[in-house]
């Protein structure tokens, strides 16, 4: 089944691996950079989207996966959970054959991942774009 993700491995860039060891202080501030640039997101208003005041029937799902309402960041963290949820039921549950310990069955999981994540975006958008009031 993975080998159907095979052309879009070379599309894709790969992460190496680090060759040497990140120190802690650098990580820190690469999350505060990154917690920084998501909380901007969350308060840049998607144009043509009209906020309303009113309820709203998602309010739970929300806060849950870190999305805020006619904003940027209005899929939140939606997509990349729910593509990484699916990648690895369908690895855990076999119905994809994956070994760990060969790297180009890495890599294609890697791309398997990312082809789901773009399409849970799209679906996702698709879904919040007809659920938002417009202008």
């Amino acid at each position: 089944m993975l080998h159907l993700v095979r052309p879009f491995l070379s599309f894709l860039p790969e992460v190496q691996t680090a060759d040497r060891k990140v120190p802690f202080r650098e990580k820190v501030i690469y999350t505060v950079i990154s917690l920084f640039i998501f909380l901007v997101c969350s308060q840049l208003p998607l144009y043509g989207i009209h906020s309303t005041t009113g309820a709203d029937p998602f309010y739970w799902m929300r806060v849950i996966l870190a999305s805020n309402r006619g904003t940027v960041m209005e899929l939140g963290i939606t997509p990349i959970v729910t593509s990484g949820l699916v990648m690895q039921l369908l690895a855990g549950s076999k119905i994809i054959e994956v070994d760990n310990n060969v790297r180009e069955d890495r890599a294609l999981l890697l791309v398997s991942f990312c082809v789901t994540y773009l399409f849970s975006c799209h679906m996702f958008f698709t879904f919040f774009l007809f659920t938002i009031p417009m202008i």
